[in-house]
């Protein structure tokens, strides 16, 4: 009983000195967080006399911080003696002489420790993690270097020094460790990427990639991770064709099933570079129809040509050349439930581009006709024969179809779409004031293009009705508006610059300017369009297009005109000038990316 109770006691002693000695620590830190450095040494010299082991950095570190280097190093020496072998000490001792200015003392036991180093893997990457760990990342490379010497291994310590080299944004050695360390790790290749690209500023960097893989390819050329780093690098670069030659390369050495050739024209299609795509598609068609790629390389062939005439990137016999493609598929395969898509862009092509809306109207009938198709498609199919029926002059027979994809859509997306495009109809054949009633609706709808095209819309007709209780110029604007959507830009062109001469002291100026901007930007006329939209900015400031004008003139600059800073000037403007703006997040968003935010922060 009696030892039982000594231990007990002795025990209790224990925990209370650790209790106190606690206490002492979190008054040592406070002290030091108020600024209070010698009182925190204080604390910490007794801390240290009590248990020398364990406080043994802290007051080390305190000593330093208030210059008092003599003292530091004769605590360090000390240690060192009684533990010669761990490394610690002498990697303190060397941030005490760099702290007094003695780089080359502290760079002489630096050095001594790496020309003395163990044939050791884990005793090297120990000592390596203790200069870190003191923040001297340089001498935690050279540990590394050295370590591979001695040990014979150039691949041994790569990922330790691909994260040291990140740190130190060195990007020459971050990439040549990436390229050592990636051919036995190909899984690390999207952590490459990303590494590289946070790291890479401009050009300059990309190419010090490029000369390094080119280096690798020319005396390993069958490593193909080199040339798919090197295509992703010509990607970056926007070096599209580049980099579809990369991989056409690589699929005709390997006589490959073109998996990859596929996926980059995705990526190819999604940056816009739709010549390039096109040509990878039509290498996997060539590849007959046995390959696996054959049919999604041929619909994706067609859907990328689609994209380019959309996007205006194209020819007259573009159009033709399209066409033509779109029946010589549906000849293949037939008029079905999987080809409808097929039938509708070919409907739409018609229809605006080549208005041939006959054909259109008749191929739309077809689809919408064809058993199992999707309701999405179906739908969709509907309202694109509604608009070809506006097209036609049959305005009862586009709001029934319009009505009908409302009724089966009640309360979502497309449904708003079919209302909001009753609502146009309306609008373009005169009746304001159920267009409004119907726009006005809408402005509360889910989607956000379309609650802000109603709402333009709907201020459109309520100023020019107020200005003009018969609403006969704007009658007239509204035709003009239908010619721009049917894309007949001469005819619409001729129709605004009558409303002025038929109806002078007209309120449609800002109205008029911005529907000339909108054919310009459909011609991709960005210069002229430019002029226009910054008339609207000048002169109608406080206008219904004002804001609308600002972003659009950010836009054009900054993806069609390579201008930044005018692209963010006017996205700022939208945050400081038009705070009610709907393009107010938009134009956040993009102002901060210009800037060269990393994170989301307020501008």
């Amino acid at each position: 009983m009696k030892w039982f109770c000594i231990y007990i006691f002795l025990v209790f002693a224990g925990f209370s000195k650790l209790f106190a000695q606690d206490n002492e620590l979190q008054l040592a830190k406070q002290f030091a967080a108020n600024g209070e450095q010698q009182k925190a040494l204080d604390i910490y010299q007794k801390l240290y006399k009590q248990d020398n082991e364990a406080y043994y950095a802290v007051y080390v570190n305190s000593l330093l911080g208030l210059k008092k280097f003599d003292e530091a190093e004769g605590i360090i020496k000390k240690m060192i003696r009684k533990h010669p072998d761990d490394h610690q000490y002498l990697i303190m001792l060397g941030t005490a002489y760099t702290q007094q200015g003695a780089i080359e003392k502290a760079d002489a036991l630096y050095d001594d420790l790496v020309k003395n180093l163990p044939a050791d893997q884990s005793e090297i990457a120990m000592l390596a993690a203790q200069f870190y760990q003191n923040s001297n990342i340089d001498y935690a490379i050279k540990i590394f270097q050295q370590g591979r010497k001695i040990l014979h291994n150039d691949a041994l310590f790569s990922y330790e020094l691909v994260n040291l080299y990140r740190y130190k944004r060195d990007k020459a050695a971050l990439t040549e460790e990436y390229l050592n360390f990636l051919p036995a790790n190909p899984a690390f290749m999207s952590q490459a990427e990303n590494a590289l690209s946070g790291v890479y500023d401009g050009p300059a960097d990309y190419d010090i990639l490029k000369a390094a893989l080119l280096r690798r390819i020319q005396k390993d050329p069958q490593q193909t991770l080199f040339v798919e780093l090197l295509t992703w690098q010509f990607m970056q670069q926007k070096e599209f064709d580049q980099a579809l030659n990369q991989e056409l390369a690589l699929s005709r050495r390997q006589n490959d099933d073109g998996s990859t050739i596929f996926d980059l024209c995705r990526t190819l299609t999604a940056n816009e570079a739709y010549d390039a795509a096109i040509r990878g598609y039509e290498y996997l068609v060539s590849k007959g129809k046995d390959s696996p790629y054959y049919i999604p390389a041929k619909i994706e062939l067609i859907n990328t040509k689609n994209d380019r005439v959309t996007a205006g990137k194209y020819v007259n016999d573009d159009l033709l050349s399209l066409e033509k493609d779109y029946i010589d598929l549906l000849n293949e395969f037939g008029k079905n439930s999987s080809t409808a898509f097929a039938m509708q862009k070919l409907a739409n092509l018609e229809a605006f581009k080549l208005h041939k809306l006959a054909d259109a109207q008749k191929l739309l009938e077809e689809t919408v006709n064809i058993p199992g198709i999707k309701p999405g498609l179906l739908a969709s199919c509907k309202l694109d024969l509604g608009d070809i029926s506006l097209l036609n002059n049959k305005p009862w027979d586009a709001t029934l179809l319009y009505s009908q994809v409302d009724m089966d859509f009640p309360n979502t997306s497309v449904g708003q779409d079919a209302k909001y495009r009753n609502a146009k109809l309306a609008y373009y054949t005169g009746d304001f004031t159920w267009a409004k009633g119907q726009l006005d609706v809408l402005k509360a709808a889910t989607s956000e293009l379309i609650a802000n095209d109603a709402l333009n819309l709907s201020l459109l007709i309520s100023d020019n009705i107020v200005a003009d209780s018969s609403g006969a110029a704007l009658k007239m604007y509204a035709r003009a508006d239908l010619l721009i959507f049917a894309e007949e830009p001469a005819k619409a062109v001729m129709t605004l610059d009558s409303i002025d001469k038929k109806y002078p002291g007209n309120s449609l100026a800002d109205d008029i300017l911005m529907a000339k901007a909108r054919i310009l930007l459909q011609q991709k006329d960005y210069e002229n369009a430019v002029v226009l939209l910054k008339k609207i900015v000048a002169d109608y400031g406080t206008g219904l297009w004002a804001d609308d004008a600002v972003f659009m003139l950010g836009d054009i600059y900054e993806n069609h005109l390579s201008d930044k800073e005018q692209a963010k000037m006017y996205y700022q403007k939208i945050i400081t000038d038009y705070a009610g703006s709907l393009y107010i997040n938009e134009a956040r968003k993009r102002f901060r990316l210009l800037r060269g935010d990393k994170n989301e922060t307020s501008s």
